[in-house]
């Protein structure tokens, strides 16, 4: 078997991932102990300058939050998961210093070493594993929070992308979301007056899905079958010879990264940014399911084919039927400027309830009007000139602040949030101008359910 490690290989972009749960917790008491220094050295520092400092100002300093993040992207799996959601879910609430260097955690994560990663392999696959392959790189193509991915070619011909998860991210990932919360929360690092228990029971359970590979790819194949008349969108095949809970071999499939068609001809970008949102639409409202991870590295490009690759079903969720037909309901009110429609549509999601005040109710749909913008203005919208994303994040950010009015709405809602979010910041990268309004026109239309989808959602 061929490897493609160079003669001196460096190891500065890997770092073994700590497996045991001692050691797990030995990572988290450093980062608590980084953190009590850094408030003694930021105090005597403000005491040296004559300052009398808070005790918030000590725990918030950019040396504390890097700290933070620092030991979780070391920790990976669910640890890492955690800074990402508080991240992407809160950021608007946390203190700058934290957001601002958490954010690096929902792209940054370092790689298994070799020997890691073979013994990993050799635990999924056997002894002498290496023997089924012509071909194996051990420099990973991808990192993240779960696993890495590396490239193979078997000794029959197939082209493969591994997925290899990380040693000890299935077991540690309820004590790691507990571990990390508590400490983040201990340290003052969140707010208080900040609920994240449902972001918490969200992350465990959407990590316990993400880290089961065999659920993964029975994702991949059922969006196979589900696109089988859509030629315009490229899903890898999944092969079960060599597919485990934590290892999962798929075609290798090449392109370019969607967000690098920023210099494409308009009409390209554009395209490509249709098919996303027409893909939502219908994942919502035919499948009633839905790839709920809007990072945009899991969509690529065959420039030659003009196809759209789709990476990664980890995070892909069912939605019930009500959720999908409350949903429809709310963009419908909005499209229609109906402030009834969307507030009886927002009640039934979970936006609010009849114990909130008006006002908190009337800028939940404030918010509502904002989101669905692109759905509601006739004809293509220009995401190229958009503000949208500052506008609905200073709306937000007002009701937020106001401790009157606490409420994280259901899961499921705040990952469709984060999915059109998602698709709203690519769109705006690329410059697209997409006719959103007839692609919800058409999707909205009363319609028999697909046959493909499941009966049981």
């Amino acid at each position: 078997m061929n490897h493609d490690e160079p003669k001196k290989k460096s190891t500065a972009n890997t770092l073994a991932v700590p497996s045991g749960r001692g050691s797990r917790l030995m990572r988290l008491g450093w980062m608590a102990t980084g953190i009590a220094g850094g408030m003694v050295a930021e105090g005597a520092r403000q005491l040296a300058q004559g300052n009398r400092p808070r005790m918030s100002e000590l725990l918030l300093t950019p040396g504390n939050a890097m700290r933070v993040a620092d030991q979780l992207a070391k920790l990976r799996g669910a640890a890492m998961k955690v800074g990402q959601l508080v991240s992407m879910e809160t950021g608007d609430l946390l203190p700058p210093a934290l957001a601002d260097i958490l954010a690096r955690l929902r792209s940054d994560a370092r790689a298994m070493p070799k020997s890691q990663v073979t013994s990993v392999l050799q635990n999924n696959w056997g002894k002498g594993w290496e023997r089924r392959f012509k071909h194996f790189s051990f420099t990973p193509m991808a990192a993240a929070s779960i696993g890495q991915v590396h490239r193979a070619q078997t000794l029959d011909g197939r082209d493969l992308a591994i997925k290899i998860q990380y040693p000890g991210v299935r077991e540690s990932i309820d004590s790691d979301v507990d571990n990390v919360a508590g400490l983040l929360r201990m340290s003052g690092l969140l707010p208080k007056e900040m609920d994240i228990k449902p972001l918490l029971r969200d992350a465990k359970r959407q990590l316990h899905d993400e880290a089961d590979y065999l659920k993964e790819g029975n994702y991949l194949a059922r969006y196979g079958e589900l696109l089988a008349d859509a030629p315009e969108y490229l899903l890898p095949a999944r092969h079960d010879d060599l597919t485990t809970q934590s290892v999962l071999a798929m075609d290798y499939v090449g392109g370019v990264a969607v967000e690098s068609l920023v210099s494409a001809e308009q009409g390209e970008r554009d395209r490509v940014m249709t098919l996303l949102f027409a893909l939502l639409l219908r994942e919502l409202l035919e499948f009633r399911l839905v790839q709920t991870d809007p990072n945009f590295a899991n969509y690529r490009y065959d420039t030659a084919t003009q196809q759209l690759i789709l990476l990664d079903f980890g995070a892909t969720r069912p939605y019930k039927a009500s959720m999908s037909r409350d949903f429809k309901h709310l963009m419908q009110g909005a499209m229609a400027a109906d402030r009834e429609v969307m507030a009886q549509a927002c009640m039934a999601i979970g936006y609010f309830d009849d114990t909130n005040q008006e006002r908190h109710r009337q800028a939940v749909l404030d918010i509502g009007q904002q989101a669905f913008e692109p759905f509601s203005q006739s004809g293509a919208y220009d995401f190229g000139t958009s503000d949208l994303p500052e506008r609905i994040r200073a709306t937000g950010l007002a009701l937020g602040m106001d401790r009157e009015f606490w409420k994280i709405p259901p899961s499921d809602a705040m990952l469709l949030q984060r999915k059109f979010g998602g698709l709203y910041l690519l769109a705006i990268r690329l410059k697209a101008r997409v006719d959103v309004h007839a692609l919800a026109t058409v999707a909205l239309q009363p319609r028999k359910r697909s046959q493909k989808s499941d009966p049981n959602l």
